[in-house]
């Protein structure tokens, strides 16, 4: 029997919404992201200094995410909190060509305050969506990394043919695209994804002490992806990389995301959740660990076909783990907590840790901290996996 005939048609129209608006994310995201701290350095910005930088954003993102939970849960504005988020940064970009120093660091500062809530709220969309849909949450995220995918690789051919300073442009108009599919957008998902009040549900998840340590896993985990997020770039440079070979490297990572997330659903039925998540923890350390011991660029771009194996993999099981752990009420409250410590604490330590590493030692010390650090965060998960007993 075809599952799609018995699926809602407004169900199926919402998960083609959700995934047109991960797709244009990713390609703006991917695109612009990558390239962002090369741009600041182009623009007379140590690398230190982006580092520190960075992590000031972030801590902001920290600080003001809560007030944004308040204003989608008293004022039920979730879709126009995740409309501000995507366009108001888009909108800022163009001052990015601005060499200012000032100017700089306020459009940053204001795009990822903008930015932070747009991750929580659209995965507690997603998440909403998929179960109507009858799917599952990787379907519709891995849309996302298909995007990043081509948006990467699209950033690197660019920048060989135009300047840094008119990245923004590109990234102006997938931003605009992803914008216009939030209006479309229907009521109900949005009333389902703000169904409990911030405060309430973070007192009753902060309570949960095995919910506490898989975030303080999390964070050992993903405060490492900076490395990639924010200094691969460089790191590939100091390496003798070149824009055109960073661009492939930045294509393969995101596409390895693809296959990950489509299969998680099956690895998460059949090993379960923090055995997905221990699993995916330790091919992060083999990420950074191959590339302590070999600084290459062609071992540092066949590495990153296990991106999807550790980043793919260990989100989405994440947001699955989150979203069980939350229940339905608390879908929105959960993935903002998780959000503001796998992205928000995560990239406030990773940006100021790795941005001094690679300042004062390059990328070889970069590194081999972040394959302690993924260790560090696999044997809480390891304990996690032996508390909740789960099945061999």
């Amino acid at each position: 029997m075809d599952n799609t005939a018995i699926i809602p048609l407004e169900a199926r129209t919402e998960l083609l919404k959700l995934r047109l608006l991960y797709l244009l994310s990713g390609l703006a995201g991917g695109l612009f992201n990558p390239y962002l701290t090369t741009l600041f350095v182009h623009q007379g910005i140590g690398a230190n200094v982006v580092g520190v930088l960075m992590s000031i954003g972030t801590l902001l993102a920290i600080v003001v995410q809560p007030l944004w939970g308040l204003m989608v849960d008293r004022y039920r504005q979730t879709k126009l909190v995740l409309l501000l988020s995507i366009s108001v940064p888009a909108v800022l970009s163009c001052l990015y060509g601005f060499k200012y120093t000032a100017v700089i660091i306020m459009v940053y500062i204001l795009s990822i305050v903008f930015q932070a809530t747009q991750s929580p709220v659209a995965d507690s969309y997603a998440v909403t969506a998929a179960r109507k849909g009858r799917t599952s949450y990787g379907t519709i995220r891995s849309l996302g990394s298909l995007g990043t995918a081509i948006g990467g690789y699209a950033g690197g051919f660019y920048l060989s043919h135009f300047e840094i300073t008119q990245l923004w442009m590109p990234f102006l108009f997938l931003s605009l695209g992803g914008a216009a599919t939030v209006l479309t957008l229907s009521r109900s998902t949005e009333r389902t994804a703000a169904a409990i009040s911030l405060s309430q549900g973070m007192k009753e998840l902060l309570g949960n002490r095995l919910f506490v340590l898989f975030l303080m896993a999390c964070f050992f985990v993903n405060q490492t992806l900076t490395a990639y997020n924010s200094f691969f770039v460089l790191a590939f440079q100091e390496a003798g990389g070149s824009y055109s070979l960073v661009g492939t490297a930045l294509l393969l990572a995101s596409l390895t995301n693809i296959p990950s997330m489509l299969l998680a659903a099956r690895i998460l039925k059949r090993i379960g959740h923090e055995r997905t998540l221990l699993l995916a923890a330790f091919f992060y350390a083999l990420r950074w660990g191959i590339q302590w011991l070999f600084p290459v660029p062609a071992v540092m771009v066949g590495i990153q076909v296990l991106h999807g194996l550790s980043f793919g993999l260990f989100y989405v099981a994440a947001v699955e783990y989150v979203a069980e752990a939350s229940g339905k009420k608390m879908q929105a409250t959960g993935q903002s907590l998780f959000n503001m410590v796998f992205s928000g604490l995560g990239g406030i330590v990773g940006n100021l840790l790795n941005g001094y590493l690679f300042y004062s030692g390059g990328a070889q010390m970069m590194y081999l901290a972040c394959t302690v650090s993924a260790l560090i965060g696999a044997g809480m998960l390891y304990w996690i996996n032996r508390m909740t007993k789960a099945p061999v």
